[in-house]
């Protein structure tokens, strides 16, 4: 017997034979699992962070977007207004501590724990071994790694006990070597080493430890990192030579492996670096 699936008028899914129930409930659980946890996303005022807090939002999640453009931050919280879940904005800049130690607290206070940390604030630059000033190196790994391992620190100690899981954005860059981004492919790999480590010290107190690493995603890194829309344009043109599938991917895709990974789905899943880049980290450089 096949299950079929239909609307009852309410917006609801009903099950017209439920031969494979088991099957489609485990299906829907993802959807459901995520329900009134607590999520605190940085980087959300854009690209891959502010995909993952809407994702959040509709699963039904509490979302604490962090970011610095407020403009960007209310418009994600308007577009989830409908949703199951919320969005709380927290302007903050991730390197400065006294304001990573405010969303902490702030968080905790509001809600008495946190459920989920993704820390999604990344930068990236150009440069070689041999160009690349000591300002650019120390920004990126100040954004890139140090802001994401003191909030991990700070987020810890009120996730103990919550089943409570850790998303990092890493990159392919951190599993390959690419050209003129030395930093960035650095404070990436660093990012997949923090997240190992952390995943097996932390296992013991029931806190899972993940990152991902996606490949080209269209987003507005690139341009906020000095690439003009020419450049960009030609960048994601290029992009379906070097990655496989032929495409860039999108924010959109990358939220739904983390929000994967958050959830109790992935429950005995920790210590992984997931490549989700169409292809691009089986390819030699070019």
């Amino acid at each position: 017997m096949r299950a079929a699936l239909f609307c009852d008028g309410t917006g609801d899914l009903k099950i017209r034979n439920a031969s494979c129930y088991a099957c489609l409930r485990n299906q829907q659980k993802i959807w459901e699992i995520m329900q009134g946890k607590i999520v605190l996303v940085t980087g959300a005022s854009s690209g891959i962070g502010k995909a993952a807090a809407a994702l959040f939002a509709q699963n039904g999640s509490t979302v604490v977007a962090v970011g610095r453009n407020e403009k960007e931050l209310i418009a994600l919280q308007e577009s989830v207004q409908s949703k199951k879940g919320s969005v709380r904005i927290h302007l903050a800049d991730v390197n400065e501590m006294s304001q990573i130690d405010r969303m902490v607290s702030e968080t905790v206070q509001a809600f008495g724990q946190i459920d989920v940390l993704v820390n999604s604030a990344g930068i990236i630059k150009n440069g070689t071994i041999e160009d690349t000033t000591l300002d650019d190196w120390d920004k990126m790994m100040n954004v890139n790694l140090r802001s994401g391992f003191n909030l991990m620190q700070k987020c810890i100690p009120h996730m103990i006990g919550a089943k409570a899981n850790i998303v990092n954005v890493s990159s392919v860059a951190g599993t390959r070597a690419f050209p003129n981004v030395l930093a960035y492919c650095v404070s990436k790999a660093a990012i997949d080493q923090l997240t190992r480590c952390s995943a097996l010290e932390l296992a013991s107190k029931g806190i899972r430890v993940n990152a991902v690493n996606p490949g080209v995603v269209v987003t507005n890194i690139h341009t906020r990192g000095g690439m003009d829309t020419d450049s960009y344009q030609a960048f994601l043109e290029r992009s379906k030579e070097t990655h496989p599938i032929g495409r860039a991917g999108t924010a959109a895709e990358v939220a739904e492996l983390i929000c994967y990974l958050a959830s109790d789905k992935a429950g005995w899943i920790t210590g992984a670096t997931y490549e989700i880049d169409g292809g691009r980290g089986q390819t030699c450089a070019r």
